[in-house]
């Protein structure tokens, strides 16, 4: 399957999700060199033979109607179909973990981050019920929390089309959709409407204040009887500090009879706005992926975080020797950078490291080459935030093995400093060009380097001078460079042409 083609266009890298009706990967969008996910589903998995076809029919017209709806809750959809004997959907691929982990990794959750969750889930369920859609199975593994604390809706239209009968088996026996989230309605076969959504919002509320859904069992037959005849444990009996009118909100979310429930998303979200933390109010420091930070800090950039690494891309075959390893790589690599895929390349230089570490060691030649290689990738590719650590780490290991006059050495640390240029850092980047210069106009005196490297770098040192606001400073840098330029490269040069047009625009020369 690694490899293989979607429609002509999606190429499947690696398996991020499975379940019995069909899987996710990530994928490379060829024609937008971008990173997609695709889902493919087996209609023979959910219907029998006699009933596929209706099944492909009403998902692509349920892909086609859920793709208009405009939320930015909402995971985008771009693309749906059927390739051979599955159906695909390509959505935009989120960074993030799934509110089931969150919740995993956050245990006991704040109440608060719970309210605030739920309350973005009630933004996009207003959304989608006014189209009208009903969900049908909102659930943690459904719901994505980004990094800047947003709350994404997944799978919305392919419940719906999986679940017109909800009482329905597979031929396999086993049920489709989720039991620990069903609506008594919803378990019985009847009909469902928006309020079934929200009394799965109710379960997921329980879950996240109590970390435990309301009903389980043994059977899914078993937790579909308890959602039919048993009442759930108030939240503060489990959780005294949870203020009541939460408890209250989801003991109706949960009632039994849709009527008794909350009458919309819209309704529900009030009363969460009211427990929702206010801008301002002295909240505690923001720590990562918290849901409440699109309410205290309402469209503010997203956080400083880690770099993520690159997904677990398995590394293309290669033969035994290491030269073939490293041949086979960087080709492939060329490949893909010829044909300007360049995230692709990127990835595949990330999934290939780990390998390239563990069978060849590591501080072989081997690795660093293919280390080197990834730092260009990232460069080419304008991700300057996660070539620096790398081009750092290279620059560091080569100054250990050979001194830190070593040419190689000062090389990755002159890249270094144009990441740091680049990621607007230009103190950083100001002092590192002014280490490093002295160095290579020696290279350059030597023969043994271009003279064209240290005229960069000065270039680079009057630019950043006048970004800090040293134009003293930059029109003697530049003035001297002038001179320097056109003796180098000639007055008609186009280097020499910047230079001269920057110190006319300082007012010191005529272009």
């Amino acid at each position: 399957m690694i490899g293989r083609l979607i429609a002509g266009r999606y190429e499947l890298a690696s398996v991020i999700g499975q379940g019995g009706m069909g899987q996710v990967w990530t994928a490379y969008d060829r024609r937008l060199d971008r990173r997609v996910a695709v889902k493919l589903l087996r209609p023979d998995k959910v219907a029998g033979g006699e009933d596929a076809e209706e099944l492909r029919s009403r998902f692509d017209r349920e892909c086609r109607v859920t793709a208009q709806v405009d939320h930015p809750g909402l995971v985008t959809v771009h693309d749906a179909g059927a390739d051979g004997d599955e159906l695909y959907l390509v959505m935009q691929y989120l960074d993030g973990a799934d509110l089931g982990d969150h919740l995993a990794e956050h245990d006991p959750y704040p109440w608060p981050w719970a309210v605030a969750v739920a309350a973005q889930l009630c933004a996009v369920l207003a959304a989608v019920h006014a189209v009208p859609i009903v969900h049908r199975d909102l659930k943690p593994r459904n719901v994505m929390v980004r990094p800047d604390g947003t709350v994404t809706v997944l799978d919305l239209g392919v419940a719906s089309v999986l679940n017109t009968d909800t009482t329905r088996l597979t031929h396999t026996g086993s049920p489709i959709g989720s039991p620990a989230y069903m609506a008594p309605e919803q378990a019985m076969g009847g009909a469902v409407g928006p309020r079934t959504d929200l009394y799965a919002l109710g379960v997921l509320l329980h879950e996240l204040v109590s970390g435990n859904v309301p009903f389980a069992g043994a059977t899914a037959l078993g937790v579909l009887h308890r959602h039919l005849y048993e009442a759930p444990v108030p939240l503060r009996r489990l959780r005294p500090e949870v203020p009541e009118p939460l408890e209250s909100l989801v003991l109706r979310l949960l009632a039994k009879d849709p009527q008794h429930r909350p009458a919309s998303a819209q309704d529900v979200h009030r009363e969460l706005a009211a427990l929702l933390p206010v801008a301002g109010a002295g909240h505690p420091q923001l720590g990562p992926m918290d849901p409440t930070r699109p309410f205290l800090r309402p469209h503010a950039p997203w956080p400083d975080r880690p770099v993520p690494p690159a997904p677990s891309t398995p590394p293309a075959p290669v033969a035994a020797a290491p030269g073939a390893d490293l041949a086979a790589a960087v080709d492939e690599v060329r490949r893909l950078l010829d044909a300007g895929r360049i995230t692709q390349a990127v990835d595949m230089l990330g999934g290939l490291l780990p390998a390239a570490a563990e069978r060849h060691g590591p501080h072989s030649p081997v690795l660093r080459t293919l280390r080197k290689q990834y730092a260009a990738t990232l460069m080419e590719d304008g991700q300057y935030r996660r070539a620096l650590p790398e081009l750092r780490g290279l620059s560091e290991e080569f100054a250990s093995q050979y001194g830190g006059a070593d040419r190689q050495a000062l090389q990755f640390r002159y890249e270094a400093a144009q990441c740091l240029e680049q990621l607007g850092d230009a103190a950083a980047a100001l002092t590192e060009y002014r280490v490093l210069l002295p160095y290579f106009e020696q290279f350059a005196a030597s023969g043994s380097a271009s003279a064209t490297v240290p005229l960069d770098i000065r270039r680079r040192i009057g630019h950043l001078l006048l970004s800090v606001g040293d134009r003293p400073g930059a029109r003697d840098v530049l003035t001297r460079l002038l001179y320097d330029a056109e003796r180098v490269h000639g007055p008609h040069h186009p280097f020499p042409a910047e230079v001269r047009r920057t110190l006319a625009w300082l007012g010191q020369v005529q272009v």
